[in-house]
């Protein structure tokens, strides 16, 4: 699920049509002590005046929220259970009024609870949050009582600088503070990024762990993003920072806590896996040990030192509690949350006073669902009220009009019918002489962030497409770029998408109407593209010929593993992918002429 990045959007935001807006800030200041102050426990101890010599820690962990503070709509809001009868249920979930709700429930009765999360708080997210460069979104996490975080890819969005302002308050330097009289507080748990270096110092960017502590009891938390973060973030984003191995730098830190008498230790890396089922109740250890999980967080959790006793993972988006073997051959448990505050995890780490240490043999873990059946947590709906009236003159204008859904992030199909509405509304755009001469277009389909949803979010009426839900769908706002790439470099680019980085995990690129080619599962690697059916407009693509192409600037970078979209020449540089998706809104729909889910018809898939 590669994520798209994406570059400091401060200066070429809609906010001139906000500069009356203001923002917020105040946030409550409290360190998360993570519960009540009262002794627990089981076990060992007997008699008056001992202490038992266990304690069960409650950890509590999500991942991937990108701002989503309001209900994810459409299918991106649903979570999948598998029956035990084999019929697969789909559950709406998710939104920080019910996120609340269910941590607050959870921790009843759990004197030492703890709650941590994987990275990707905040970048990627929908309007009422994006817009405020993601200050309801932090001040929501205070509320909630997140005590420890890993940075993610998208924390880096906006660059080093920007994080910091996140971590530490202050009011945005260009856009100052959006509500007037409150300065931004910044969060009040840590994001840890142990493995993010400043390239002129050595020295790490954030801190690198954090030791929770209560009653005698202490867990570290050591928290990395993918090492492969600079590939799937743009350049500006991660200037001046080195990304390191995720396992090294693990094993560093837990080596160091450990001398500190630190001997219960967590990691929180953001790099994940893919469960064999997209089920959240789905057994990834049937039927040995992690035998339903693959991806990079395997052989991550395989070189991480035993000394580490459980993992919160994330980036990938799924749902899963795994154990897999660390390096001495004992299980150790994995977990991933899915995202947007869909699920959370619960894990009881068994904490024993003597040794200071996890009873790994103790530890269970379980995913459950953040339904929208429960009540909604006041103070969570009193802060998004409050920035929705910020964000309303902007977030409700309407931009065009659709008949039905279309799917876009919900849409598991290589060929999204959301990325066909995107591909040729850059086409259409950048075709002109003088806007680029663009003859084909490519998007990233990790930078389509949502779907387009028929029933009304708000008070629009259903089939209205907002400025809010067109944004949601592409937040970065990614400037769009025309370069000349040749007929072998594109073919080379449609190869990438299945080789290289992308072949464990293909990045099926979207493109515009016109483009035609057939991809063949049943091969590996490069192969899977069958080069021979190629064509543009019915016509095989040539290798000598230039082509003019047109993509977001993170895939003309080189991004998602795209280095062939990287070797364009003759830029030009036209206007943001999102004023090019809005003018394409307005162009083919009206009221009475809504926009159809356009047919998938373009690539055509072998299984």
């Amino acid at each position: 699920m590669s994520a798209t990045p994406q570059k400091n959007r401060a200066s070429r935001r809609v906010l001139a049509a906000a500069a009356g807006l203001a923002t917020v800030g105040a946030l409550v200041a409290a360190m998360p002590a993570g519960a009540h102050d009262r002794g627990h426990g089981h076990g060992g101890g007997h008699g008056h005046g001992h202490k038992p010599r266990t304690v069960d820690v409650q950890l509590l962990s999500f991942n991937d929220l990108h701002g989503n503070l309001e209900p994810p709509a459409g299918s991106a809001g649903n979570v999948s259970k598998t029956h035990p009868d084999g019929t697969v249920e789909s559950i709406p979930a998710g939104g920080v009024e019910y996120l609340a709700t269910s941590l607050r429930t959870a921790r009843k009765g759990n004197p030492y609870s703890v709650t941590a999360a994987g990275g990707d708080m905040v970048g990627a997210s929908p309007l009422l949050s994006g817009l405020f460069h993601d200050e309801p979104t932090i001040e929501a996490l205070n509320k909630l009582d997140l005590d420890v975080t890993a940075v993610g890819n998208h924390e880096f969005d906006e660059g080093a600088t920007e994080l910091a302002r996140l971590q530490n308050g202050g009011c945005h330097p260009v856009e100052g503070c959006y509500e007037k009289g409150k300065e931004f507080e910044g969060a009040d748990f840590p994001y840890l990024a142990a493995n993010v270096t400043e390239e002129k110092t050595g020295k790490p960017l954030l801190k690198p762990y954090t030791v929770w502590k209560k009653k005698g009891v202490k867990i570290g938390f050591i928290g990395v993003t993918l090492e492969g973060t600079p590939n799937i973030v743009t350049a500006n984003g991660v200037k001046g920072l080195k990304f390191h191995d995720e396992v090294e730098t693990i094993n560093k830190y837990a080596r160091e806590l450990d001398r500190k008498g630190v001997k219960s230790i967590v990691a929180l890396i953001h790099e994940g896996g893919a469960p064999a089922s997209t089920s959240y109740n789905y057994d990834c250890d049937s039927p040995g040990a992690g035998d339903g999980i693959s991806g990079p967080i395997v052989d991550i959790a395989k070189g991480i030192t035993p000394k580490v006793d459980a993992l919160v993972t994330g980036h990938t988006h799924q749902a899963y509690v795994c154990t897999v073997p660390d390096p001495s051959g004992k299980p150790r448990m994995v977990t991933s949350a899915s995202s947007f505050g869909k699920l959370y995890t619960d894990t009881t780490l068994t904490y024993d006073r003597r040794t200071k240490d996890i009873v790994r043999t103790s530890v269970k873990s379980a995913n459950h669902v953040v339904t929208r059946d429960q009540p909604k947590a006041p103070d969570m709906t009193r802060l998004i009220d409050r920035w929705n009236k910020l964000a309303a003159p902007i977030a409700n204008r309407p931009q065009g009009w659709i008949s039905a859904d279309i799917n876009g992030r919900g849409s598991t199909a290589p060929e999204k019918p959301l990325g066909n509405v995107i591909a040729d509304a850059q086409l259409e755009g950048l075709a002109p002489a003088d806007k680029g001469g663009a003859e084909v277009a490519f998007m990233n389909p990790g930078g389509i962030r949502a779907d387009l949803v028929h029933k009304a979010s708000g008070s629009e009426g259903d089939g209205v497409v907002t400025y809010g839900e067109a944004f949601t769908v592409q937040p970065f706002t990614n400037m769009m770029n025309v370069v000349d790439l040749t007929g072998a470099q594109l073919v080379t680019a449609l190869q990438q998408q299945v080789s290289g980085s992308n072949e464990a995990s293909p990045k099926i690129l979207q493109v515009s109407r016109g483009l035609t080619y057939t991809l063949d599962l049943t091969k590996s690697g490069a192969d899977r593209v069958v080069v021979g059916t190629i064509k543009l407009n019915g016509e095989a693509i040539d290798p000598a010929r230039t082509y003019r192409v047109a993509m977001n600037e993170f895939l003309a970078g080189g991004g998602d593993g795209f280095p062939a979209l990287g070797q364009g020449t003759n830029k030009l540089v036209g206007a943001s992918d999102l004023d090019l998706f809005n003018a394409y809104l307005a162009a083919h729909s009206t009221a009475t002429a809504p926009l159809a889910p356009p047919a998938t018809d373009r690539i055509t898939v072998i299984k």
